[in-house]
């Protein structure tokens, strides 16, 4: 008897502990979907500006055959993929200079650092009414994006096609308030990025950001002014992919920016999109974040 229910004993424990790895085991597996690891079962979450440009389709694939499942989620408007990247909604954007990013920075009090670089663009002015900015004439409008790190850089590209004069000689920090109106060309007014290709209508010119062109049916070929983005100075305006501090080590999102830097078909594709005006970078991420923080500081420094 004694030894019958001593076995019947070990039978249930030997049952209840195989029981128990399973149950264990299962946990284990759901554990790791949720996570997003062991798997990639889920999607990593990229917000860009400019969904529909065919690169994107091209680098998602791309990612695909290395592993990496990817959702894109677009923006029209640059003010929301940082709040959404702060608040968890993303776990990267790349659609923005480190300019734009240092001046979220100090405004906003939260703290994203760069993941990688993918390219830097010249910033360029438009115009349907003139070919040249010789022929724009005096007192005429000339509009700029209302952001305050691109607006900075589009008067500085006014200022070089001697359209405005800054007083001091300009900064990254330059603002409307900044132009000497007596020495001026012209008169300047800011919209938001994504109006300034509308406001062409009846403009003389605007500072178009390069993500508006080609959709607003322009041509890179067609700018009457830009700037240099080969000059030394030029690189707190070379674009990021960004991340919240814990993930700037994460081996997957960086193999994404080298899947991105690595890719020909992607860096191919993002130069037809740019016109050809793009210029691929490889800035190594501590660069990056030297630059940033002496960026933030400055801005900082202003406020």
């Amino acid at each position: 008897m004694t030894t019958t229910l001593t076995r019947r004993r070990s039978a249930f424990l030997a049952l209840l502990l195989a029981f128990t790895l399973v149950a264990l085991s299962l946990l284990t597996a759901c554990s790791k979907d949720a996570s997003g690891s062991d798997g990639q079962s889920k999607p990593i979450r990229i917000g860009v500006v400019g969904a529909s440009d065919p690169y994107w389709a091209t680098y998602v694939q791309t990612a695909k055959d290395a592993g990496i499942d990817i959702e894109l989620v677009d923006f029209t408007d640059y003010a929301l993929p940082n709040p959404a990247l702060t608040e968890g909604d993303l776990d990267i954007n790349q659609f923005q200079h480190i300019v734009y990013l240092a001046n979220y920075i100090a405004t906003s009090g939260k703290d994203l650092v760069p993941l990688g670089s993918t390219a830097i663009y010249p910033l360029s002015l438009f115009s349907k009414k003139y070919t040249s900015v010789a022929d724009i004439p005096d007192g005429a409008t000339v509009v700029i994006p209302d952001d305050p790190s691109n607006q900075a850089r589009g008067l500085l590209v006014l200022q070089s096609a001697g359209l405005v004069t800054l007083k001091g000689g300009g900064s990254i920090f330059s603002s409307l308030a900044d132009i000497d109106q007596a020495n001026s060309r012209v008169k300047v007014t800011e919209v938001a990025a994504d109006l300034t290709p509308s406001s062409l209508n009846d403009a003389a010119a605007a500072i178009i950001n390069n993500d508006y062109v080609v959709d607003a049916g322009l041509s890179f070929d067609d700018a009457i002014a830009k700037d240099d983005p080969s000059d030394p100075n030029a690189l707190p305006y070379v674009n990021i992919f960004a991340v919240r501090p814990e993930d700037k080590d994460n081996a997957t999102y960086l193999k994404l920016v080298e899947l991105f830097q690595d890719t020909t078909a992607v860096t191919d594709g993002l130069q037809e999109v740019s016109g050809g005006v793009a210029e691929i970078v490889k800035i190594p991420q501590a660069d990056l974040q030297a630059a940033l923080d002496k960026t933030v500081a400055d801005t900082k420094a202003q406020g």
